[in-house]
């Protein structure tokens, strides 16, 4: 199973969208688009979690394609790093 970041996209877009989009290419396990804790608003990016070759298809179709009018940033998700953000999740001010 390949985790894919999609960045860039539209704040309307929403789960079924992007399933839809991504079935296109393959078999899709899983798609979660990430939402601001504070206020619930989208942030415009997520993942979608497919078999690797599908996953290497969506990848190789979808970056770069236009969605809602902005162009698709479509790559395998890295591993996330340590985070540095401090106690209170915000960074910047205390």
């Amino acid at each position: 199973m390949t985790k894919i970041y999609v960045g860039n996209l539209p704040f309307s877009a929403d789960e079924g969208q992007v399933r839809e989009l991504f079935e296109q290419h393959g078999t899709v396990e899983s798609v979660a688009l990430i939402s601001d804790r504070e206020t619930g608003r989208p942030r415009g990016f997520g993942f979608v979690e497919m078999p690797r070759a599908d996953a290497q298809r969506a990848i190789q179709s979808l970056n770069g394609k236009e969605m809602g009018g902005r162009l698709l940033r479509v790559n395998e998700a890295q591993a996330r790093q340590g985070g540095g953000r401090g106690p209170r999740g915000g960074g910047g001010r205390w």
